[in-house]
């Protein structure tokens, strides 16, 4: 079973000024994983969108929450192709969060910005599309709290507990992530 007791627990004053623990916040790909990892880490207090624990929130994507705006969200002249309008080469690459999954968004954007959070786990699918799909969630709520990656293959107890154990830092994950961003750019143009 995964120690979650052995981390650092550091103290935030509450609404009322009370303090209170700082918490981890785990963001897994679907409720049922997310399901999964609360049930180890112990986190059985039930939320809207979220498990909690004293020293967890364990939340979950819907998919691709976030995605990259549409050709006519970036430049209304874009909404009817036209071939002298071409090449469509945004300056930017703005993220929307879809309609019917906006209230599971804001559900993990006050979390990526609470104070309540210390650090944040990403523990969405070990593969491109689970990265991208946290870090679109991660880079539209402009959170700056540090990152860590669970990397696991399989949802046992025992595969969750190892991999907690053995977390990484999400920096590493970077060159996956650029990979993951150029694939949806070149599927957008």
């Amino acid at each position: 079973m995964y120690d979650s007791h052995r981390e650092p627990r550091t103290k935030a004053r509450g609404v009322q000024g009370c303090a209170r623990s700082m918490r981890t916040l785990v963001i897994a790909e679907k409720p049922g994983v997310a399901r999964d990892i609360a049930a180890v880490l112990g986190a059985n207090e039930r939320g809207t969108g979220l498990f909690r624990s004293d020293t967890h929130v364990v939340s979950w994507a819907i998919g691709h929450l976030v995605a990259l705006a549409e050709p006519a969200q970036v430049d209304p002249r874009w909404k009817t192709w036209r071939m002298e309008l071409l090449p469509m080469l945004p300056e930017a690459w703005p993220l929307v969060v879809g309609e019917e999954t906006k209230a599971q968004y804001e559900v993990l954007r006050k979390l990526l910005v609470s104070r309540e959070i210390r650090d944040v786990v990403c523990a969405t699918d070990a593969g491109r599309e689970g990265e991208l799909i946290f870090r679109y969630i991660y880079e539209a709520a402009r959170s700056k709290k540090p990152v860590r990656r669970l990397w696991i293959s399989s949802l046992t107890p025992d595969a969750i507990a190892k991999g907690f154990r053995s977390l990484q830092d999400g920096a590493a994950f970077e060159p996956l992530a650029d990979a993951a961003r150029a694939r949806s750019r070149a599927d957008w143009l």
